[in-house]
């Protein structure tokens, strides 16, 4: 068992009105590693001051693809094939509530002689079992390699 921890940490600056506090906060990892964070556009009312940052749900997708491409690498290396990239145009769908479908679109450049289709897929699929991520949820994760 492994622990890994995040910090997220918001102050005001301003009123705390719904209308107008700020939603702009920040994601802080081990090695002084911070991250804007914010609300989704959608979500923030017009009247709020607007900020860059990564939303929830967009780091929830970013988690699950990462996880992923991790994975992935590690199979292949293993298996002996030479990933020189790995391009993910991942996209995951809000319904209401909760988060119900993450599509991960890889895109894979070999150096050398490629995997089949078949064995191409046969590693997304190791990787996908492999994924923690993936394998906590309950969000439909669906792996369509280009």
């Amino acid at each position: 068992m492994s622990e890994h921890r995040a910090t997220v940490e918001w102050q005001r600056s301003g009123d705390f009105r719904y209308e107008s506090y700020s939603r702009s906060h920040v994601l802080k990892f081990e090695g002084n590693i911070e991250i804007p964070g914010s609300a989704a556009p959608g979500n923030i009312p017009p009247t709020a001051a607007h900020a860059p940052g990564v939303d929830p749900e967009q780091a929830f997708v970013a988690a699950l693809s990462s996880c992923h491409m991790l994975w992935f690498l590690h199979v292949a290396s293993r298996a002996g094939w030479v990933v020189d990239r790995y391009v993910d145009d991942a996209v995951g769908i809000l319904d209401k509530t909760w988060m119900s479908r993450v599509t991960l679109r890889p895109a894979v450049t070999f150096s050398g002689k490629a995997p089949s289709p078949q064995e191409h897929a046969a590693l997304h699929e190791k990787a996908h079992e492999k994924c923690f991520i993936a394998n906590s949820v309950r969000t439909e994760v669906v792996v369509e390699p280009c």
